[in-house]
């Protein structure tokens, strides 16, 4: 492989080549502009699905005849969460098979595919594309990975496979119900996650399509997220996942004083600042602080008769109820975190299913995340530049994905309510572990022990001039942890280059460096 470093935009050294693939360095938001066609996979014939029942007995059955073979990427979807029971058969099955160096590609890893790392000690598997959370990171991290991790957001892996970044051989889509034609959603079945989206991109450019399902119906499946004409096999199993297992965060709004403090203080700054307004939208997500910030707003628009266009899911109870009390015209959902976001998605024409193509992929023209008033979003460090990390963390290990962080960066004001210190250890650093996005593009941080504002929202700092909230420089809310907390280690990293972090038009915004054990 060939090792050349050099400095992209953000002065990160990251290669020139992953994997044996020629990689382009981040050149800067908005300045690399793709010059070539979407990729497109072979063409297909009607011929060869003659009676359009695409049924085989079993998914080894659907594996063989899609030719299985060593070096493949196979992908997989994330709809399960920590309850998907399909990705790690499919590796069982190529193991038994004596295949070697297949590339996973999953929309994102959890706990329980932690087996994976198994197939990488035997073999089987090479490495993953996808994100490397909790064992699998640590894997990665101290340099046990054959190859080096591709992490990329969920707009960012559409983006990949869109424009043959990379290459699908098989892919296997866990759906709750299908037809035999391969006409399949996520609403409906015993098995009912709420949407497919993230597996949209591998039904319509990968190579073979094989859907599995524990809730066949008859012809047609209605309504149908995934098409059968992008289906080769259809595989009929006792069981895909356990959907009560897709509950994502707590679920529950914080407890916490500190968190519950930093919530009240992001839902009154956006409301002195003018983000609440009637006719705006918004997006959180499912952990206990974006939970109480949600609650929060529900709060204020009842008292000031304020209703919200739309708001972007992950969907859970607390959206759902603000829906169908008439709080919110819309929720634009791009996965479900709860089973009563299952339940609204397939019950309320008003919570409609999305996918990475509308909501999230850079590499085409315009998505929904431009449309969105406020977002919120997590991060592990934070530096005085405003770049954002929630990849790794202060010690270097690799233990978060992406997921749509990324793309939600393109909203009209993205606000970060993150802890000034957590276990002790300051969040705001002077230059973050790993770089996951640019702080041009971040504009608010919000702590329990101050507010900084990115000083290019001049309009923000002009909104907020008056206000009791305790508004201060990043500088100064550094300099304050580090007064409480003294000033934290470097994590201890070797040369070696074990993942990259991708931005979302395909360019390489960072690299991750092993940990020395």
């Amino acid at each position: 492989m060939n090792n050349k470093l050099v400095k992209n935009a953000l002065g990160r050294l990251v290669p020139t080549e992953v994997n044996g693939k020629k990689a382009v360095p981040f050149k800067g938001v908005g300045k690399y502009k793709p010059d070539y066609r979407k990729y497109a996979p072979p063409v297909a014939t009607m011929a060869d699905f003659p009676s359009g029942d695409k049924r085989v007995k079993d998914l080894k059955t659907a594996l063989l005849k899609a030719g299985i073979k060593d070096g493949m990427t196979i992908s997989t979807h994330h709809h399960f969460r920590d309850g998907d029971l399909v990705a790690v058969q499919i590796f069982r099955i190529a193991a038994e098979l004596g295949i070697k160096d297949l590339v996973w590609f999953p929309s994102a890893s959890f706990p329980c595919q932690a087996e994976m790392i198994d197939f990488m000690e035997n073999g089987t598997i090479h490495h993953i594309e996808g994100s490397l959370n909790g064992p699998l990171g640590r894997y990665c991290s101290e340099g046990k990975m054959k190859g080096m991790g591709v992490l990329r957001s969920h707009g960012g892996r559409f983006q990949a496979v869109q424009d043959g970044e990379v290459v699908i051989d098989i892919a296997v889509i866990a759906a709750p119900t299908a037809d035999p034609f391969g006409n399949a959603n996520g609403v409906e079945g015993p098995s009912a996650c709420g949407l497919l989206g993230f597996a949209l991109a591998d039904s319509q450019y990968a190579h073979k399509v094989i859907v599995v399902t524990d809730n066949l119906v008859d012809f047609p499946c209605i309504p149908w997220q995934i098409q059968g004409n992008y289906v080769d096999y259809v595989v009929e199993m006792d069981k895909i996942g356990e959907p009560e297992k897709i509950v994502s965060g707590t679920t529950k709004i914080t407890k916490s004083p500190d968190r519950l403090l930093i919530a009240e203080m992001t839902a009154q700054l956006c409301l002195e600042a003018g983000l609440i307004r009637d006719g705006f939208s918004f997006q959180a997500g499912a952990g206990g602080t974006s939970l109480a910030i949600t609650y929060y707003f529900e709060q204020m628009m009842r008292e000031k008769s304020i209703k919200a266009r739309f708001a972007r899911g992950g969907s859970n109870q607390y959206l759902v109820k603000m829906l169908e009390e008439g709080l919110v015209d819309y929720i634009l959902d791009g996965q479900t975190f709860d089973l009563e976001g299952v339940r609204s998605m397939r019950d309320n024409p008003r919570h409609r299913d999305t996918s990475p193509f509308t909501s999230y992929n850079y590499h085409g023209k315009g998505n929904f995340a431009q449309f969105v008033d406020i977002v919120i979003l997590g991060a592990t460090e934070v530096d005085l530049d405003f770049n954002a990390n929630v990849n790794t963390h202060s010690d270097g290990y690799l233990l978060h994905g992406i997921g749509g962080w990324q793309n939600c960066l393109f909203s009209k004001t993205v606000i970060l309510p993150i802890p000034l210190f957590r276990d002790r250890i300051p969040v705001i650093r002077d230059a973050v572990t790993t770089i996951t996005g640019p702080g041009e593009l971040i504009d608010v941080i919000v702590t329990e022990r101050g507010i900084a504002i990115n000083p290019k929202r001049k309009d923000l700092l002009k909104a907020l001039k008056n206000t009791k909230l305790p508004l201060k420089t990043i500088q100064e809310l550094k300099d304050e942890a580090e007064k409480i907390c003294g000033i934290p280690e470097k994590p201890k990293l070797g040369e070696e280059i074990v993942a990259v972090i991708k931005w979302v038009d395909g360019t390489i915004i960072d690299a991750v460096r092993r940990v020395i054990v």
